[in-house]
């Protein structure tokens, strides 16, 4: 239950506001009706995610697509530095998928919850 709150907020303040439009239009993002990720997305993430190192991402939630001359997805992820004493944080990773199939890393964000928390009055 949790887990998909934080989605859905986060699909909120992170997708903008086009997303929201009926169909997938052409440079605006579609929420992922589901925000389970399939084997599909999970394969597009691994290729996307080959080659990196010192942070290991672990995809949580599917967030959602955009239509350019290709597509781009956005990923929430677990991210943690590769050390022993690293502590876990939460990033978005956008990838960028064309249209023959290869796959990069568009942009990786790291969220920060506290920065997110409502402070009680």
């Amino acid at each position: 239950m949790m887990k998909k709150m934080i989605a859905l907020l986060l699909v909120l303040l992170v997708i903008p506001v086009c997303a929201f439009a009926e169909g997938s239009l052409l440079g605006g993002w579609k929420i992922a009706e589901s925000q389970e990720i399939t084997e599909e997305q999970q394969a597009l993430f691994d290729r996307a995610m080959e080659g990196l190192l010192g942070v290991n991402y672990v995809p949580v939630v599917y967030l959602g697509s955009q239509l350019v001359s290709g597509t781009n997805h956005c990923f929430l992820c677990r991210a943690a530095v590769v050390r022993p004493d690293a502590q876990p944080t939460l990033a978005l990773v956008y990838i960028y998928e064309a249209l023959d199939g290869h796959t990069e890393i568009l942009n990786i964000a790291p969220l920060d919850i506290a920065a997110l928390s409502v402070k009680a009055e």
